[in-house]
């Protein structure tokens, strides 16, 4: 294995597992985030800690970034109208991966902008949680230049299990959001069904391997079953403890609406999916697991 100079910028939920994988990978991860406890927490596990932005992007390699939204990664990368921009000090021999899931046209605009300066760029949001992301068993979802993603992903695959590349730059933000929308439409949909069993009578352990065993299966019935007390490893069986929030949830469903919106697509049941999603952050929902879902149908 090479080893590397990566630089690591946002070290939430995601981002501190994913960078701790590095380290443990034998990678030189300088790290930064607006939070000192995050960043003291990695730095204890072997990273370097960085006193700003544009320390942790120097020299490195590689910069991979895990940001809230699109309007994050513009500002950090591009500036706010301003020299602040991390394109300003990025080596045109590093790689920019950003792993955020936001709208295609911010991952575009940044691509676009960095390219013109002869920094490559790729967008790689990734799927499997923070389980995933502890683990290393994440995907990831690329879209970029075939040499970026081949420069990628090695790196990738020291923090995740399956790696896709989707297409050019944006095309990993519209994978992720396909994916996320249909991710949504099978657990309300899932919900829906074990709830009506139930209502008549039905066990929903039986109920769930009878349907995992006909042409209803899905992967929230097999692998994260929303109905409590079915699956002792799901977060429905852990007082929803996330998992993946209903927010990111929501968040996603928003982005994916957008996509649809300028695609001119039909997405009638995705549409449904946003708005139970809204329904359940409005109850006060918003950081359970998003197979929480269930209790909008329950009595």
């Amino acid at each position: 294995m090479t080893k590397l100079n990566i630089g690591f910028i946002g070290l939430g939920n995601m981002g501190g597992p994913m960078a701790a994988n590095l380290i443990k990978a034998g990678h030189n991860v300088t790290a930064f985030d607006l939070n000192q406890s995050v960043l003291n927490e990695l730095a204890s596990k072997g990273a370097h800690a960085a006193e700003n932005a544009n320390a942790c992007a120097t020299n490195a390699d590689i910069l991979i970034s895990m940001l809230p939204a699109g309007k994050h990664v513009k500002s950090l990368y591009l500036g706010n109208n301003d020299d602040s921009g991390l394109i300003k000090v990025l080596s045109k021999n590093t790689l920019v991966i950003d792993c955020s899931t936001i709208d295609a046209e911010s991952a575009r605009v940044v691509g676009s902008a960095l390219g013109e300066q002869g920094i490559s760029f790729v967008d790689a949001p990734v799927s499997g949680g923070v389980a995933g992301a502890t683990a290393g068993t994440l995907t990831f979802i690329v879209g970029g230049s075939k040499a970026a993603f081949n420069t990628a992903q090695p790196v990738l695959n020291d923090m995740g299990k399956n790696i896709f590349h989707a297409g050019d730059i944006g095309a990993g933000q519209v994978a992720k959001i396909c994916n996320n929308m249909l991710l949504s439409i099978l657990m309300a949909g899932t919900s829906e069904a074990l709830q009506m069993g139930i209502n008549n009578g039905l066990d929903a352990k039986v109920l769930s391997d009878i349907m995992t065993a006909s042409s209803g299966r899905n992967w929230t019935l097999e692998l994260y079953n929303p109905c409590p007390g079915v699956m002792d490893t799901a977060p429905a069986s852990n007082d929803y403890k996330p998992g993946f929030m209903v927010d990111l949830m929501a968040k996603d469903l928003g982005l994916a609406m957008e996509a649809a919106q300028q695609s001119n697509s039909s997405t009638p049941m995705g549409s449904m999916a946003k708005n139970l999603y809204t329904m359940l952050q409005h109850q006060g929902a918003g950081s359970d697991d998003f197979s929480a879902i269930f209790k909008l149908f329950s009595k």
